[in-house]
């Protein structure tokens, strides 16, 4: 599958000297990605300049926290963050297809297909896999449908705690809830050193109570949410320097005073800010027994209110009439602070059901990879409940991929390269799980596409602990449809925008300091 080597004379036009140094980046990009994928896959450690170290099996982790300058090699890690972004997995296949279809476009280009001719045939071969890979996807029953939990367990890297903790949070959440467009399950997930897994309907706000004179519990929480500072208003400081500006100071600090006694008096006991909270404030509160939590993110204060149904409110709405301002607060059956792990937790919020999956860790170093193996595994089960499943461990590609050869067969032209180059792609992933595991590639491949034209199954794959030709079904080795297609469209995408480019000019440097090349780039990548 490598980019066969070619001299720098005759033999190639120089217009393909761009696409081959645009080739070989995004190789190397994939070369760093591609011993993690499968279940025997290994993990990569990342070092910053100042020597703190991120050791994770996660495809999108690498690729952004890669020191990259080539310009070929961040459009492959774009593409990566936006299938991250809208599926939440699968970022590590889509970015072997990616350099897989765009090798062997190279080689072809090489052998003097003309590389208009190479993209059509990517796209007609792309659009028959889509076409048999929805054909071959089977729905998901529900959210109490066993094959999640295994959906759970592949995308979770075998970590069946996590696997358990998707599914119970998929089940809590609800069918109707998974489908929504804006809602994602891999939002509900923390991480935190030290707690142990939980999954629990509420929201957890990682800030501890204003002060220690707070109370620690509020049962029949009534809340205010300020996406503000709870300060008073300010006059000018030229204008506190006059008698005028001075007694408007004095007015407006008496005003705030009496709006904070005002939501005493109409029962708010728990108030989360967006910013600070004065003095004065943090005084009246503490005195009345009212939790205020401050500084929160944006995120947070946003999900606080969803569940509790608060409505937002600036620090000038505290002037509203009581029965005007009651209409913003939010409900909640139980606000407490959890001194250990030094959160609060709001618990049966009135307003939108929402679920909180935590993940326990027994260090800090673990914290963050166990996080992110979660979100892998919450992102998988809400897929395969959105779209269904396919045979994993690169079986249904593998499957395919003989059905798009024999497709081939009708394309006219030279088009019919591009379609090659799809059906190499399509081999890529198996292979590479394969040789992670140990195996000869070529020998499995080969063991797979026998015993399919014996058996006439296109689930076959190989037991990456055994090497044996297995049911990947049977096995348990699922992934999400919706994984496995916007992958691949991503991959198309990519693969045609860096065939597209036959020429690279060095932009002109408006500070006046002299470019480099982008040949002087690919030279100085660090993989």
């Amino acid at each position: 599958m490598n980019i066969k080597q070619v001299s720098s004379g005759s033999e190639v036009d120089e217009k393909l000297a761009a696409l081959l140094t645009n080739a070989n980046a995004v190789r190397a990009i994939a070369s760093a990605v591609e011993g993690t994928i499968g279940p025997k896959g290994l993990d990569t450690m990342l070092v910053d300049r100042f020597g703190d170290v991120v050791i994770t099996n996660d495809g999108i982790t690498i690729l952004t926290k890669m020191d990259v300058n080539h310009p070929a090699a961040r459009m492959v890690i774009n593409t990566a963050k936006a299938q991250e972004e809208e599926i939440g997995d699968g970022t590590t296949t889509a970015t072997i297809m990616a350099a897989a279809l765009l090798t062997e476009g190279v080689n072809q280009a090489i052998k003097g297909v003309p590389v208009t001719r190479i993209i059509e045939g990517i796209r007609l071969g792309i659009r028959r896999v889509l076409e048999l890979i929805d054909d071959k996807s089977r729905p998901v029953g529900g959210v109490d449908d066993p094959i999640l939990r295994q959906v759970a367990l592949v995308a979770g890297r075998q970590h069946e705690d996590i696997a358990d903790l998707a599914v119970k949070a998929a089940a809590l959440v609800g069918r109707d809830k998974l489908l929504e467009e804006d809602f994602k399950l891999a939002d509900t997930v923390i991480a935190k050193e030290s707690a142990e897994n939980e999954v629990f309907m509420g929201v957890i706000i990682d800030k501890e109570r204003l002060n220690r004179d707070m109370p620690r519990v509020v049962e029949e929480a009534s809340i205010l949410v300020i996406d503000d500072a709870l300060e008073p208003e300010e006059v000018e400081e030229e204008a506190l320097a006059t008698e005028a500006g001075f007694q408007r100071h004095l007015e407006l600090q008496e005003e705030f005073r009496c709006n904070l006694q005002k939501l005493i008096n109409m029962g708010v006991n728990v108030i989360l800010v967006d910013r600070g909270v004065s003095d004065v404030a943090e005084e009246m509160l503490t005195d009345a027994g009212v939790m205020v939590l401050s500084r929160l993110t944006s995120k947070e204060l946003r999900k606080a209110a969803e569940h509790t149904g608060a409505r937002p409110v600036k620090r000038t709405a505290l002037k509203k009439d009581p029965n005007d301002l009651a209409k913003y607060l939010g409900r909640a059956d139980r606000v407490y602070e959890d001194e250990k792990l030094e959160h609060v937790r709001i618990l049966g919020g009135k307003g939108k059901p929402m679920a909180t999956l935590l993940v326990g860790a027994a260090t800090e170093e673990v914290v963050h990879e166990r996080e992110r193996i979660a979100r892998d595994a919450a992102s998988a089960v809400q897929a395969a409940i959105r779209g269904g499943v396919v045979a994993g461990g690169g079986a249904v590609e593998l499957a395919i991929a003989d059905e798009v050869e024999a497709f081939r067969s009708s394309i006219k032209g030279m088009a019919g390269y591009g379609v090659e180059c799809v059906v190499e792609a399509l081999k890529k992933p198996m292979f590479q799980i394969v040789a992670n595991a140990g195996f000869n590639p070529l020998e499995k491949l080969g063991d797979v596409i026998a015993a399919r034209a014996r058996l006439g199954k296109d689930s076959l794959g190989i037991d990456c602990d055994t090497g044996e030709v297995v049911d990947m079904f049977e096995l348990g080795v699922v992934d999400p449809t919706l994984v496995k297609t916007h992958g691949l469209r991503a991959a198309a995408e990519i693969a045609e925008a860096i065939l597209r480019i036959d020429t690279i000019i060095k932009k002109k440097d408006d500070s006046g300091q002299e470019d480099r090349s982008a040949e002087q780039d690919v030279e100085d990548l660090d993989f």
